[in-house]
């Protein structure tokens, strides 16, 4: 009550409530005093406060305590009577009541504000003397005093110690060191403080606004100023015509999701439907098409032409982007029409954006045509113009015409790049031609430009991939004396030659030198090594590492987890890689089907077929979907068991999910008819295995030759004839068995007959040839089923 008749300014009415508590039963406590007395120091009557003192604590035997105190100090403060406020603090302890931060603070602030600095220093001083730490008003008050001196870097000091002694800065604390850096010319501090303060989640008043902007503008940092100037309209207050502009066709439209804020700029600023020029119309149709909204782009460039606005080459260049973006290349057609007829050249850039949009959809581009029909119409190609063609080239396979683009790049006095020779580099390593590639490398570096990580590291897959790691490992000796470093996805690729060679010792040499230079390995990196030594049987080794990479605090990921599954389940060590299962999945990874199909192969080679099927039905249950591996997995276990009806219908399960058995699966399934002496069965798959383009390997063949070479006289049974009497193997087996033929020759020759008929003549050809070094030389039969094979492929 004492407080509330203190808020509408009856203070008389609430000094009299106080004297009068006892006829409302009410007992007076200080409490009751510190309310009377700051409505005594709301009212600025300093004798009535001095009397108040003198009389109540005596009277109604109360004791004052350090709100008391407080309450008189900032009253005393605010009357500006500071010498008197200062006397009162040093009195408080003559009675036994210490100083704290508000006290202090208090006096501070009031010091600076009168412009006594001096005084606030010594408070400061004898506050931190005293044990009393100062909270957060008390440092923005002395920042607040630094900041109105022009002396800025003091200011951001305090605010670092404030962090280092774990206070939280506020949003005044940032707003006014902000400040500081801002009118004493140190913008880029000032930036600094502006993203540290937006990373705590505080925002910009109105005149850190005024001040941010004019410099951002001013230093070309655009992104910030449109961020700011949004913030700022949306407490209504707008930047003028001239910011606007630069903000739009700076910055404002050149990320996608800015689009519909620049134009509610611009509608905020001059309204609704309202676009002042083509400028801003360019501007505008350009955000649009680089956030993919064609349509509005189209209905603005409408727009302007209704306006009477003529569009100009920046207007048909955003269009053109637009509609290549979306693929749309007749729209681009029509677009380059309608420019010839107005006279419009068409410039480089915008040539340039239609050719990598071209390759980017995947549309045929006659390289070296594009270029000569840029020269006729008067565009002259600049090097990124035959950089973008080299590399769609290159990545289409084209070397010759990626070369001869080169050739014309030197010819037309264009200085090549690394971005010309990098991806020449990555197609000749791919073809296997080493020597081309590190020729393009040592020209890149005598024509003055130094091979990146990624043209070092395009030859250094390219040497790897090839098999050729100790060349890959002498590349990466001449990066480092030529100071490019290796990084970790460089390694890792080493690595992986280095252990797929049972290399485990280089492989490590190489980990320490990554640690040497500085280079922290990933979780790729740990997984090849990990999967290095399960490749060489070092079980151990690789628990070592991998619980190594843990204990580093590096997340193994999907890749890590699967590799450690796949040791447990080569060495049969179930349980183990089930709990490896367990903590991928508390490490908050989900299994993938690589891990369950490591685990279903490691039961299904332990001969535990329930064992499998109970996790094949786990991988279902988590809506994990079964791939090619995991059912050919399964078909394994079902025609190890000698079950091949199981295995038949895992086949037919797959299929039915979309997926293309490989040759592996087919292998296994005629493997298990095979043994159960389903020969015609055997056949049949074959045939089908062909027909769907599968390629065969040696194992198919071993299969079938081996299983008809035992049992021919069940392959040429009635019963099996009449089941399958549209198989063409076993038509012209029989045949030859029939004509005398021994069992082997006629199997081989059946396969020949087969292979040619589907037009694998390549592959017919590579069988026939193993067969004469075993011996089998060629007959009549196999010589006209070759023959017969050529003339189909013509």
């Amino acid at each position: 009550i004492i407080m509330l008749y203190g808020k509408v300014g009856m203070t008389k009415h609430a000094i009299d409530t106080f004297y009068n508590m006892h006829l409302y039963g009410s007992k007076r406590t200080v409490k009751s005093l510190n309310a009377a007395l700051k409505v005594l120091t709301q009212s600025r009557d300093l004798g009535a406060i001095e009397e108040f003192l003198q009389e109540v604590p005596q009277k109604f035997d109360i004791a004052l305590d350090i709100f008391s105190v407080n309450i008189v100090i900032k009253g005393l403060c605010e009357m500006g009577i500071l010498d008197k406020a200062y006397l009162v603090m040093l009195e408080m302890e003559k009675v036994g009541l210490r100083p704290d931060v508000i006290t202090y603070t208090t006096l501070i602030s009031a010091s600076c504000k009168s412009n006594r600095w001096e005084i606030g220093n010594g408070l400061w001083n004898l506050m931190v003397r005293k044990g009393c730490f100062p909270n957060l008003i008390t440092f923005n008050v002395r920042i607040e005093y630094l900041v109105s001196r022009r002396r800025a870097w003091q200011a951001n000091s305090l605010l670092g110690l404030m962090q280092n002694l774990g206070m939280m800065p506020d949003e005044i604390t940032y707003n006014l060191v902000i400040k500081g850096f801002c009118q004493a010319g140190y913008f880029e501090m000032a930036k600094r403080v502006y993203s540290a303060m937006l990373f705590k989640g505080y925002r910009p008043n109105l005149k850190i606004y005024e001040t941010m902007i004019h410099y951002l503008c001013k230093g070309g940092d655009f992104n910030l100023a449109y961020t700011m100037s949004k913030d700022c309209m949306s407490k209504n207050w707008f930047p003028n015509l001239d910011t606007i502009h630069t903000l739009l066709e700076v910055r404002g439209l050149c990320k996608e999701e800015k689009v519909e804020e620049g134009k509610k700029l611009v509608e905020n600023r001059w309204g609704v439907g309202c676009v002042p020029n083509k400028v801003f119309y360019n501007v505008l149709i350009d955000g649009y098409c680089k956030k993919s909204e064609i349509d509005s782009a189209k209905q603005l460039l409408k727009k302007l032409k209704m306006k009477g606005f003529l569009p100009t080459l920046e207007t048909y260049g955003a269009m053109i982007n637009g509609f290549c973006k979306g693929g749309d290349f007749k729209a681009v057609d029509r677009l380059l029409v309608e420019m010839k007829e107005r006279g419009i050249n068409v410039s480089v850039r915008v040539y340039n954006n239609i050719i990598d949009a071209r390759y980017k959809h995947e549309c045929k581009v006659k390289a070296v045509e594009t270029v000569k029909l840029m020269i006729e119409s008067g565009c002259e190609p600049d090097i990124a113009t035959y950089n973008t063609l080299i590399s769609g080239a290159c990545r289409d396979g084209k070397v010759e015409d990626a070369c001869q683009l080169l050739e014309q790049v030197k010819e037309r006095g264009l200085l090549p790049n690394k971005f010309t020779y990098t991806p020449l580099i990555h197609v000749y390593c791919n073809h296997g031609d080493h020597v081309r590639a590190s020729e393009f490398l040592i020209e890149m570096m005598e024509r003055g430009h130094r091979p990146d990580l990624v043209a070092y590291g395009a030859l250094v897959n390219g040497l790897v991939a090839a098999g050729e790691v100790d060349t890959a490992l002498t590349v990466r000796h001449k990066m480092v004396e030529r100071g490019v470093l290796p990084d970790a996805a460089i390694y890792n690729v080493l690595m992986s030659g280095l252990c797929k060679k049972r290399k485990l010792s280089a492989a490590k040499m190489l980990l320490a030198e990554m640690l040497d230079h500085n280079v922290l390995p990933d979780a790729f990196v740990y997984a090849t090594l990990v999967d290095g030594f399960i490749r060489n049987g070092e079980l151990d080794e690789a628990k070592k590492l991998f619980e190594l990479t843990i204990e580093k605090g590096i997340d193994p990921g999907v890749v890590g987890y699967n590799a450690m599954i796949k040791g447990y389940c080569k060495s049969g060590m179930m349980k183990d890689a089930l709990s490896c299962v367990n903590k991928m999945i508390a490490g908050h990874h989900a299994p993938d089907e690589f891990s369950y199909s490591t685990i279903i192969d490691g039961y299904v080679k332990l001969h535990d077929l329930d064992g499998a099927l109970r996790i094949f039905a786990q991988m279902k249950k988590q809506n994990c979907k079964p791939n090619v591996v995991t059912y050919t997995c399964l078909i394994n276990g079902f025609c190890s068991k000698g079950d091949s009806s199981k295995a038949e219908k895992s086949f037919e399960e797959m299929q039915s999910c979309g997926l293309v058995p490989n040759v592996v699966t087919y292998s296994i399934l005629i493997g298990g008819f095979c043994k159960e002496g389903k020969l015609a069965k055997a056949a049949s798959f074959f045939e089908i295995m062909l027909k769907e383009r599968c390629i065969p390997n040696d194992v198919t063949f071993h299969n079938l030759v081996s299983e008809f070479k035992n049992n021919a006289t069940t392959a040429s049974s009635f019963e099996e004839t009449q089941k399958y009497n549209k198989s063409m193997f076993l038509e012209f087996f029989q045949r030859m068995i029939l004509d005398g033929f021994c069992q082997t020759v006629a199997a081989y020759n059946s396969i020949l007959i087969c292979l040619c008929y589907q037009g694998l003549v390549k592959t017919a050809l590579q069988l026939h040839g193993k067969m004469m070094t075993k011996g089998i030389l060629q007959d009549p039969v196999s010589f006209v089923a070759l023959l017969h094979g050529v003339c189909l492929e013509g």
